[in-house]
């Protein structure tokens, strides 16, 4: 008995480290989408706020580049373009458009809960891959989520629609970066480095075009958090926490914990923004993050009926 406690101790310890990592990288994507909306519906531009984010993560990750080039031998030219704007600035550009308009609730759900969707649809398509029934019911799951979270005003047109619709853009933007990366083959923190600094370089012409040097008229405080989170917790933090919690966990295990994002992104917004959603919402939330857990390779319970002998 205690020889059995002794080589379960250390699978126990493994798996508790993994998971700690796994809930912190989370949690700091569910706090971006608070962050992020508190930033736009307040002091600083969506255009503002992607300049802080890959201003300061193409400075800091530009060494990397430097030491392990452009992977255009793995990429190609296209490749590499479509990595760096189905992740940068493009990507960040509509992604907060729509949370200047949607509540963080219904964020959580149609932008990262809708991911695993669009690129299972871009992997269907483009390599006719096959998934198997409890990634469809995954699927199904997070469709009926964010149908439900658009509820009978669907038809409408109004800020919170469109708000809706930039999401899901952004989702599938962002299913390009996925695809891209998984074909690529190259490390995360390298295809992170990649997109900053490529984010950098093409953006960063542009805003001071139009805006200056002195193009942002936020208090100091804000810029400076938003700085902060934006470029080094979101950009490079969460990418380590992520990339530890896969390497002890496994690449399915690691994953389902983005499951967390929606309802953790929710549950902050309430303190912070005074969003409450409601029951109708709360279910979809439930549904879209058992339906991410699902989709990106957890396990559905079993039931067994054991014979009586």
């Amino acid at each position: 008995m205690s020889e059995e406690v002794a080589e379960g101790a250390p699978q126990t310890a493994r798996y508790a480290t993994g998971a700690m990592f796994g809930v912190s990288a989370v949690t700091v994507w569910a706090t971006w989408l608070v962050v992020t909306r508190l930033g736009v519906t307040t002091t600083l531009s969506v255009y503002d706020l992607t300049m802080l984010r890959f201003g300061t993560a193409g400075l800091l990750l530009f060494p990397i580049v430097l030491r392990k080039g452009l992977a255009l031998e793995r990429l190609g030219a296209l490749r590499l373009f479509i990595l760096v704007c189905s992740a940068g600035a493009p990507y960040v550009l509509v992604a907060a458009s729509g949370l200047k308009l949607a509540p963080v609730a219904h964020a959580g759900a149609l932008l990262p809960g809708s991911m695993p969707l669009f690129v299972a649809l871009l992997s269907f398509l483009l390599t006719r891959e096959r998934f198997g029934a409890s990634r469809l019911i995954g699927y199904a799951l997070i469709a009926i989520g964010g149908a439900a979270i658009a509820g009978p005003t669907a038809l409408s047109f109004g800020d919170t629609q469109m708000g809706h619709i930039l999401l899901l853009i952004g989702a599938f933007v962002w299913a390009g970066y996925a695809i891209v990366l998984r074909a690529s083959g190259l490390d995360s923190l390298h295809a992170a480095a990649l997109v900053s600094t490529g984010s950098l370089i093409l953006y960063g012409p542009v805003y001071l075009a139009f805006h200056g040097l002195h193009g942002m008229d936020a208090p100091l405080r804000d810029i400076v958090i938003q700085t902060l989170f934006q470029g080094v917790m979101v950009s490079i933090v969460a990418l380590f926490l992520f990339g530890k919690g896969i390497e002890l966990l496994g690449a399915s295990a690691g994953a389902a914990f983005s499951a967390l994002v929606p309802p953790m992104a929710a549950l902050i917004a309430i303190p912070l923004l005074g969003e409450t959603p409601s029951l109708i919402e709360q279910i979809a939330l439930l549904c879209v993050s058992l339906g991410v857990y699902l989709a990106s390779g957890g396990r559905a319970p079993s039931l067994r009926i054991g014979r009586r002998g």
